[in-house]
């Protein structure tokens, strides 16, 4: 069985083989004999080339690994196994013995060391280490500590660092701590290039025609074919040395690391280990490592990884005696101990055992930094069939031809034109061009399959809406009564009292550089005080009013709160005051201090799309000279006093509701995803028209199960929908689905086969953590597998925690121009959300003229391949001949057809995805049909003209090769495929509705006419004897309408035979409209009893969010 390697950017399964010599003498005369295609082929098949040279065996016997990717590719990468000798090093003392190597005894180096060789056996896949592990029999990860560890190990193990011997054993075990991007040598990009298959063919195709003598025609094709791989070569190493440059520079920072033995000193960063001690002095650093505070606090910025540059406090891990592992224990908050790479340490504050300490957790690529350059290394494969589509069509069109073996190669190679792989790259250059000025693309292949889009999923806050909030006023509550609103801006200050001190105290606020910064709400919050913030390091030094903050349980997006633990100056009192989402904050509460009218009053305002944070406040009896630092977050954030709401003012940006209506009137859906509350996001999506008028909309909840009862489901209309008002007309409906992350994780529990019938018009999802939208994408991509193109997802987000789901959508954009969007494959410099109609309407351009230049260049070619035939016993085409409808007409047909510009609307329908689909096949079998009836026509007609003198023999074709006049059917068919290859250049020009008319592209039209002028000049001019032998009228009338709008002739075909779309998406869209039980409305479901096993979506349940 093959066992499963984690750590990479997806799912792979392991198998081991062991090299065996006499299969390798085989396969290396095999290279010899077979000249090196053999070689070749392994290459581009790496399992075939373990498969001949070694024999299978188990993982710990085995010196060559196979690893195969468990997603629909089945990519299969080869690696050796190699080992690492640590017999070299100055090892502590018993380490030969059966004592541990190093002194963190649950450490993976003590289980995967060989004794007494002292030797590690360890693979290498994607930038991370593996080591095998002798007691499990698995590879596993090294590069960081164990998770396993629980606070009290991690303060005790590590607390006061490591010995210099286990210091040196870990970097040889682990390597150095950097983030290392080569630049690709351009000999490597060069040789990797031109193994490409396209152009091995290439190369192929043009020894054969150098061999015929065509020698002009193949150096131009050189010359094309040089230019093109030139130029992405060219590309590629830019991109390598732009992402060098990036994370170079912070491989080698100077910290301050202590060990047992040396006491505190400084080295270089890339010596720093998992378990080394790092102080930090409180001078500004970029982290070059992932540690865990363990003392004292500090101010980060995490705008390399979140997108935003907003200030975060960090505190130290608790020193707690618990048996749970530290994340678990610190819950889904575990992120605020934690200083992430690439991270900018701003402020340390300091305790009285000294400067801050941290824990060094991992190193290297297995950072959060890391773990983001791996994603821009390693990208997610995208299931796109045009270059696949396109490699098929070669194979395809090889087929006709086997008899003759050198005349048979030329027929084959005739019909595959050798510009393909140049002329598929133009469309992508031209559109990536033109969208340089408005949105940076990374990943150019994926603006083909923005082309396909049919689903964008929008965040709320920064995207939809404006980054800022308006404080719009405070609904305090006090005997579990709410209070008359206190609105701002307001001449009357408000009083003093725990809302206020709540308001003053309650934020993650710090003053850097003499101006206060943070999150924009706690700003707006704060500023509605009209307090200052100061530093004092002692409080006796304090003003006699104010309050000092001194502990703080920051805010995450899993626990939905922050609280902080302040006392008012010359008090004894402490207090802790909360803020957060209302729903959470309240069940925190006395219930006796939370008005009867809570959930109406909140209603009434996010129904309104208010945004809405909730207050409370709880006296806290320490007594005196008490360590607030130790305090149990569980235990301080209970038995709370309600306070009551602060309403924020969160408007839609102008250009949001535009551009939603443009995408709707393209059929194309719009989703919200947001992590703000339920009813504000409906209201929102509301006034942004992704719920339109007179549409209802029906509230999801999901509940777990407890105790005896099952996990249910809810369906309930919003109450400001009627009832019985649900219709379904065609492909349209009007009602939307809206629901919370919680109870689509409870869907995806205990009801996935609800899952996909609630996406289809699924519209709102609210409360959402960073995991659960990641797993959202997956789904949404699921719906369309094996469907035309798929379905794609945008995630344009300016907030911090969408970069996950950016990574995981086909076309993600981000809206931030902060470091971490370079794992984005686009980034938009528009501000707002104009960015993606725009990338829709260059995707779908660049998407038609890819399939436009491909069809061109697969009929050109089939137009080369019947003339050829049909000369077959006679003579073939001239060198000049191919050589002009090669290069002067094809190639510059090919590298102008792409310059025409998207269309400025958006059509209500996309372009066909697959290259090999009836329309666009349909097109293509009616245009050789023409061709051959023309060809043919003109080859049979011309044998009926009084001068026709066929030639004879071989022996005259010789004699006559001198002449000008090769044969009469060859000075009849060259003129026509010539004349035959403008037409179908302008056929497959065709603008409207994804392309701008023919005509504003100006170069190509007026190529376009030359090309025609020059072949009817030579067609009908009386220069030589040549072209006496053309006296044939030429009078095309070509069939546009069915050959141009095959479009209506394609759906009239469809009805006939009634056709229906094979995808997931319309596959449910049709059942559920079949279905009169569906939408259930004011209904509860429950969990089936099964003894199947539980479904658990993967992305979800493996997030470390």
């Amino acid at each position: 069985m093959p066992c499963r390697v984690e750590g990479s950017s997806y799912a792979t399964e392991i198998f081991g083989y062991k090299t065996q010599g006499w299969r390798r003498v085989f396969c290396t005369a095999g290279y010899i004999l077979s000249c090196g295609a053999l070689l070749l082929l392994f290459y581009w098949r790496p399992e075939w080339d373990v498969w001949a040279n070694c024999i299978r065996c188990s993982l710990e016997e085995a010196d060559i690994v196979l690893l195969r990717t468990t997603d629909e590719f089945q990519r299969y990468t080869q690696k050796k196994v190699t080992w690492i000798d640590l017999s070299t090093l100055a090892l502590p003392f018993g380490s030969n013995s059966d004592g541990p190597l190093v002194a963190d005894k649950d450490s993976v180096i003590n289980r995967a060391v060989m004794k007494p060789q002292l030797k590690i056996r360890c693979i290498q896949v994607q930038k991370i280490r593996y080591i095998w592990d002798f007691s499990v029999k698995e590879f596993k990860k090294v590069g960081s500590l164990e998770d396993s560890n629980t606070c009290h190990s991690i303060h005790h193990k590590f607390g006061a660092g490591l010995t210099r011997e286990e210091q040196k054993i870990r970097q040889l075990v682990c390597g150095p701590n950097a983030i290392e991007v080569e630049i690709r040598p351009i000999w490597k990009l060069l040789f990797k290039e031109i193994l490409n298959p396209f152009y091995v063919f290439q190369a192929f195709t043009l020894t054969l025609w150098l061999s015929q003598g065509y020698i002009e025609y193949s150096v131009a094709i050189i010359i094309l074919s040089i230019i093109s791989v030139g130029l992405t070569v060219y590309d590629l190493r830019q991109q390598s040395t732009k992402l060098h440059d990036l994370v170079e520079e912070h491989n080698k920072v100077q910290v301050t690391v202590c060990t047992k033995s040396e006491g505190c000193k400084e080295l270089e960063s890339c010596y720093l280990v998992p378990g080394d001690m790092l102080l930090l002095d409180g001078k500004k650093l970029s982290l070059p490592c992932d540690a865990v505070l363990i003392d004292g606090s500090c101010i980060v910025n995490e705008g390399m990884l979140t997108g935003e540059s907003v200030p975060v406090t960090k505190t130290p891990l608790p020193l707690v005696e618990s048996l749970m592992p530290w994340k678990t224990h610190s819950m889904e908050d575990y992120r605020r101990h934690v200083l992430f790479c690439g991270t900018e340490v701003i402020q340390t504050k300091a305790t009285g055992r000294g400067p801050a300490r941290a824990v060094v957790l991992q190193t290297g690529f297995n950072t959060a930094k890391g773990d983001l350059v791996r994603s821009i290394l390693y990208p997610k494969p995208v299931n796109f069939k045009l270059y696949r589509d396109a490699f098929k069509f070669i194979i395809g069109l090889s087929k006709p031809v086997a008899d003759v073996v050198t005349m048979a190669l030329l027929l084959l190679t005739a019909a595959v034109p050798p510009a393909i792989p140049a002329a598929l790259t133009t469309g992508t250059v031209y559109a990536q061009r033109r969208l340089k000025k408005k949105i940076f693309c990374i990943s150019p292949q994926r603006i083909n399959i923005c082309g396909q889009i049919n689903l964008v999923c929008f965040d709320k806050t920064g995207t939809l809406t404006e980054d800022g909030l308006d404080l719009w006023g405070i609904i305090p509550s006090e005997g579990s009564r709410f209070q008359k609103i206190h609105k701002f801006p307001s001449s009357t200050p408000l009083p003093w009292g725990p809302v206020c001190g709540a308001m003053a105290s309650c934020h993650s606020l710090v003053v850097l550089d003499k101006k206060i910064q943070g999150d924009p709400l706690d700003l707006k919050m704060f500023e509605g005080t009209h307090w200052i913030i100061s530093h004092f390091p002692d409080l006796f030094q304090a003003p006699v009013e104010g309050i000092a903050i001194l502990h703080q349980f920051p805010f995450s997006s899993g626990l939905q709160r922050m609280s902080v633990v302040s006392q008012k100056i010359g008090e004894e009192q402490y207090d802790l005051y909360m803020k957060g989402a209302p729903e959470i904050v309240s069940s925190f509460c006395r219930q006796d201090t939370v008005p009867v009218n809570f959930l109406k009053e909140l209603k009434t305002y996010t129904s309104q799309g208010f945004r809405v944070i909730a207050l409370a406040h709880k006296a806290l009896n320490l007594g005196k000279d008490v360590d607030v630092s130790n305090l149990e977050r569980e235990e301080a954030e209970s038995g709370l006093v309600f306070l009551g709401l602060l309403v924020m003012e969160n408007r839609l940006k102008q250009e949001t509701k535009p551009v939603i209506r443009e995408l709707a009137a393209a059929r194309i859906r719009s989703v919200m995803v947001t992590g703000d509350n339920l009813q504000t996001a409906v209201t929102v999506a509301r006034n942004a028209g992704m719920i339109h008028t007179g549409s209802k909309v029906i509230l999801i909840e999901a509940k777990e199960p407890e105790g005896s009862a099952p996990a249910s489901i809810a369906w309930r209309l919003a109450e400001d929908c009627k009832a019985n008002t649900i219709t379904l007309e065609g492909e349209t409906c009007n009602y939307h689905f809206a629901m919370n992350g919680k109870s689509y994780q409870v869907i995806t529990k205990y009801f996935y086969n609800l899952l996909p019938k609630i996406l289809v018009n699924a519209t709102v999802f609210a409360r959402m953590s960073p995991g659960q939208k990641s797993s959202l994408v997956e789904e949404f991509q699921k719906l369309e597998v094996g469907g035309v193109g798929g379905w794609m997802d945008v995630s344009p987000s300016s907030d911090s925690h969408g970069f996950q789901a950016l990574k995981m959508a086909h076309a993600g954009i981000s809206l931030s121009e902060q470091e971490a969007s370079v794992a984005s494959p686009f980034t938009s410099q528009i501000p707002n959300i104009q960015c993606v109609p725009e990338l829709i309407r260059e995707g779908r351009a660049a998407l038609v003229a890819s399939f436009a230049v491909v069809k061109y260049l697969t009929l050109y070619g089939l137009i080369q391949f019947v003339g050829t035939a049909l000369l077959f016993w006679v003579s073939i085409f001239g060198n000049y001949q191919y050589l002009i409808q090669d290069v002067i007409i094809t190639l510059l047909v090919c590298l102008t057809m792409s310059l025409t510009e998207a269309y400025p609307k958006l059509a209500p329908y996309r372009p066909p995805g697959q290259l090999i689909s009836p329309p666009l096949l349909l097109s293509i079998i009616l245009n050789v049909c023409f061709t051959i009836a023309m060809q043919t026509c003109g080859f049979l007609l011309v044998k009926q003209q009084p001068w026709y003198v066929a030639l004879a023999s071989q022996s005259l074709t010789r004699a006559c090769s001198q002449s000008t006049v090769l044969s009469y059917e060859d000075t009849t068919l060259w003129p026509l495929s010539s004349i035959n290859c403008i037409i179908v250049a302008f056929v497959f020009s065709k603008g409207k509705p994804f392309r701008k008319p023919i005509y504003t592209n100006y170069v190509f039209s007026v190529l376009l006419a030359l090309q025609l002028a020059i072949c009817l000049f030579l067609f009908f001019a009386d220069i030589d004897a040549v072209y006496r032998a053309t006296a044939l009228t030429l009078c095309h009338v070509t069939p546009q309408d069915v050959i141009l709008q095959n479009k209506h002739l394609w759906l009239l075909i469809k009805a006939w035979f009634g056709y229906q779309s094979n995808s997931q998406h319309r596959k449910w869209q049709r059942m559920l409209q079949s279905d009169p039980s569906w939408p259930p409305v004011n209904a509860k479901d429950f969990e089936a009893k099964s003894t199947d096993e539980i479904y658990i979506n993967p992305t979800y349940e493996h997030s470390n969010e």
